[in-house]
């Protein structure tokens, strides 16, 4: 009777099983392809970091000048991503992040404090990228206010991998180190950033995971000469090209970054606050928060 009791048991429970699996995501899903992009760059689940890692050069670009290697670059990121739901616009999320990267002396890992301008002559004081934060404007969803899909998933995959990219961020907008004449007499801050990753594609549309533990990525960007270079009205453009990946935490980092973190920025050990609702920064912000602070002191003197 027991084995009898046991095997019925055990019937059930085969017969239940199939019922009980998860589909995978449906990559045509706007719901689906919403989540299954949030795990590229972050996590659908909440209090979840992301942390990523990236490495590279930065080049000169001047018309009739051979191309300068003018620094290699290390970076982070600290990211976190608050989940929502909504009953018309489906699933949403929005993004808090800090990031940071430091200019080094070509081939090593020495953090410039300062750097000689070989244009100018001038050694200058270097300001390493520190931009906190680096938020999403607001909540991104999957479908509008009308319930109208708006989420894709159309990224090229092949043999068991995603590949994601081809598009740009163009970048164009007031200097804030200029005046409030920009519109006739330019000094826009105009730059190009281009992403690419490459993801499982199992893990995306697993829906038992958060996010892909295995994201490889690149970056580039093209732009003006940054503020603290000095470089006044020169001619030429800047060229990051790096390459990175997806850390599971910030012990991961190499232990000179985590040095340098701990000691001269400790709030980029975690990302910022999900209400974070701070205005968000660029090079150029920090930058001008930077002097503005160093001409009242002088001030006050």
């Amino acid at each position: 009777m027991r084995a009898t009791i046991i095997a019925g048991l055990a019937a059930v429970a085969t017969l239940a099983a199939p019922a009980l699996a998860q589909k995978p995501l449906d990559p045509s899903n706007p719901d689906d392809a919403f989540k299954m992009n949030t795990k590229v760059i972050c996590s659908t689940k909440a209090g979840e970091w992301t942390p990523f890692y990236w490495w590279g050069t930065v080049y000169s670009r001047i018309r009739g000048e051979k191309d300068r290697h003018l620094f290699d670059v290390y970076a982070m990121s600290m990211r976190q991503c608050q989940p929502f739901t909504d009953p018309v616009r489906g699933v949403g999320s929005r993004s808090v992040n800090r990031e940071i990267m430091f200019y080094t002396l070509p081939g090593t890992k020495e953090v410039l404090r300062e750097w000689k301008n070989p244009w100018t002559g001038e050694t200058v004081e270097v300001m390493h990228v520190n931009n906190d934060p680096v938020n999403s404007r607001g909540v991104n969803w999957s479908r509008d206010e009308k319930g109208n899909p708006t989420a894709k998933f159309t990224h090229m995959v092949k043999d068991g991998y995603v590949y994601q990219g081809g598009g740009a961020a163009l970048l164009f907008y007031d200097n804030p180190l200029a005046g409030e004449y920009q519109d006739y007499v330019g000094n826009k801050y105009q730059a190009a950033e281009f992403l690419t990753a490459v993801v499982p594609y199992k893990v995306l549309a697993d829906p038992k995971t958060s996010r892909s533990d295995d994201t490889v990525i690149s970056w580039g960007r093209i732009s003006d000469w940054l503020p603290w270079m000095k470089m006044g009205g020169l001619e030429g453009t800047l060229i990051h090209y790096t390459g990175g990946l997806r850390l599971n935490n910030f012990e991961e980092l190499p232990g000179w970054i985590k040095d340098e973190v701990r000691k001269n920025y400790p709030a980029y050990v975690a990302p910022p606050p999900v209400d974070d609702t701070r205005p968000n920064d660029t090079t150029w912000t920090v930058f001008k928060r930077k002097v503005d602070a160093e001409r009242a002191a002088k001030k006050a003197k």
